[in-house]
């Protein structure tokens, strides 16, 4: 009796430990859940988790980094640039003049004239022709290089046009009347309604043969006051566009205000020599006692001119087709520089 109350005992106290027992490890598995919200909350799926990397089907995202952008800026001229106004560009004109180049009227305004004029004289000292007067051209202007005479020997009345420094120097009685900035043909190919050609101011000895006023159109553009020194309608010509490299289409471009009055300094037979620094072109030779017809019809004339808008056609009568054989006078209000002086202007420092 006593040993089966032992039994009984020992059972219940057995059983006592197992319920413990079961509630403490019920205990900690509700610690376990009851610390992480995330995975306690997170619902049940089917959904079997892939192993391999997830693909990258979407459109990858491209960085573009923009190329910098170099801004060259153009450093301030230290001196006089086309648009400047006062004495002082009074005082570069009255030189240029000088210096027998045409700057327009001494007013003191450095327009397209005055802008011309001195690229004709960078060209003449071997410099960058900018049009822009900085205190290097200054210095040459002070103490120019005298031009030297290409065709010494070619007659005391003669124009002569350089090529490689595009040029042209106007001779009176053997003294050095006037130079000016010019742009002659391009040397390139070119097709027009009437045919192609190349353009090309002939290199060699010619003779002034005919003139014709105002604008005259041809097939290729306008020409202002031309002079024909070929019987092939090769001319000096004013055009509003003068650019400091061949561009023509074989005649020579003189800037407007020159145009005005160049025909006045030439007369028919006088001397033309185009010069190519290489080519010894010789003597002019003498006109024919019978000029060969003018040039062609308008509509034929090959060569560009300029710019001008105005489509009205002046019918030329035949009898100023012809260089009169005495120089004229040239207009008042247009002149080439005065005869050359021993004055000197001193130029603003």
């Amino acid at each position: 009796m006593g040993t089966k109350l032992k039994l009984m005992n020992r059972t219940h106290w057995v059983s006592i430990g197992v319920v413990v027992a079961c509630i403490a490890v019920a205990g900690a598995a509700y610690g376990l859940t009851a610390g992480s919200d995330d995975v306690a909350s997170a619902p049940l799926s089917s959904t079997t988790v892939p192993t391999r990397a997830p693909s990258t089907t979407e459109r990858p995202t491209t960085t573009t980094t923009e190329a910098e952008t170099t801004t060259t800026t153009k450093a301030p001229v230290e001196g006089l640039v086309p648009g400047a106004e006062g004495e002082e560009v009074a005082a570069i004109q009255r030189r240029l003049g000088e210096l027998r180049f045409d700057p327009g009227p001494a007013d003191g305004v450095f327009g397209l004239a005055t802008t011309y004029a001195v690229q004709g004289f960078q060209k003449l000292h071997g410099m960058k022709p900018t049009g822009e007067v900085t205190p290097a051209v200054e210095a040459a202007m002070a103490s120019p290089t005298q031009p030297t005479p290409l065709v010494p020997d070619g007659g005391a009345d003669r124009v002569e046009i350089d090529l490689p420094r595009q040029l042209l120097f106007v001779y009176e009685g053997g003294d050095l009347r006037l130079i000016s900035h010019i742009s002659s043909g391009n040397n390139k190919r070119y097709c027009a309604p009437g045919g192609c050609g190349t353009a090309i101011t002939p290199v060699g000895a010619h003779r002034f043969m005919w003139r014709y006023p105002g604008w005259r159109t041809s097939r290729l553009g306008k020409l202002y006051n031309p002079v024909y020194f070929t019987g092939s309608g090769i001319a000096i010509h004013g055009s509003s566009s003068v650019p400091t490299y061949p561009a023509s289409h074989g005649c020579v471009r003189i800037p407007m205000h020159i145009a005005e009055y160049f025909p006045g300094l030439v007369s028919k037979g006088d001397a033309v020599y185009v010069l190519d620094g290489k080519t010894d072109v010789g003597p002019a030779p003498a006109l024919p006692a019978e000029l060969p017809p003018p040039p062609p019809d308008p509509a034929s004339t090959p060569d560009s001119g300029g710019e001008e808008t105005t489509t009205t056609t002046t019918t030329i009568p035949p009898s100023v087709m012809t260089l009169p054989p005495t120089t004229t006078s040239a207009p008042p209000t247009n002149s080439p520089p005065p005869d050359l002086t021993t004055t000197t202007t001193s130029l603003p420092t």
